[in-house]
């Protein structure tokens, strides 16, 4: 029988908006410990997204549409690995959300990571952009192999 899911620990919300997800958005901008470097990006971004309306709805609804729902898990059966959908856990799925949110925004090179952030929750949150295209692709992988879900763990 397999283990309990484990009660990690979540991180305080977000002394500004008061949100756990900017909270988690920050510590995944973070690189080398350098949590107030982070945060005032975050907070940049943030600012530039409270001109379009409430900023915490739009970055919940761009991790929204940027989270996928089912992924595809490899699994040995019989000498062949086979591609079995799976359904994504919630803390998972946010976590693969802010995960390739911010490796797309890292991925535009010569660009500020307030700006390359900025436009990329833009776009997540328009359903473009290429955290959201992954999400599709993933969905599209675990589509065509559905016939193999009856491996499913």
């Amino acid at each position: 029988m397999r283990r309990a899911v484990k009660n990690r620990k979540q991180p305080e919300p977000d002394p500004v908006y008061g949100s756990f997800k900017v909270a988690k958005l920050v510590n995944y901008v973070m690189e080398r410990g350098k949590k107030d470097t982070a945060r005032k990006i975050v907070y940049k971004v943030m600012e530039e997204l409270k001109k379009e309306g409430d900023p915490v709805l739009i970055l919940e609804d761009a991790l929204d549409k940027a989270s996928p729902t089912v992924e595809v898990r490899s699994r040995r059966v019989g000498g062949a690995n086979y591609q079995v959908p799976r359904e994504v856990r919630p803390e998972r799925r946010l976590a693969l959300g802010m995960r390739w949110i911010v490796e797309a925004a890292e991925s535009k090179k010569g660009v500020p990571m307030a700006e390359a952030l900025l436009v990329e929750l833009k776009a997540a949150h328009k359903g473009e952009g290429e955290a959201v295209t992954k999400k599709e692709t993933t969905h599209r992988m675990a589509e065509a192999n559905k016939a193999f879900a009856h491996f499913a763990w």
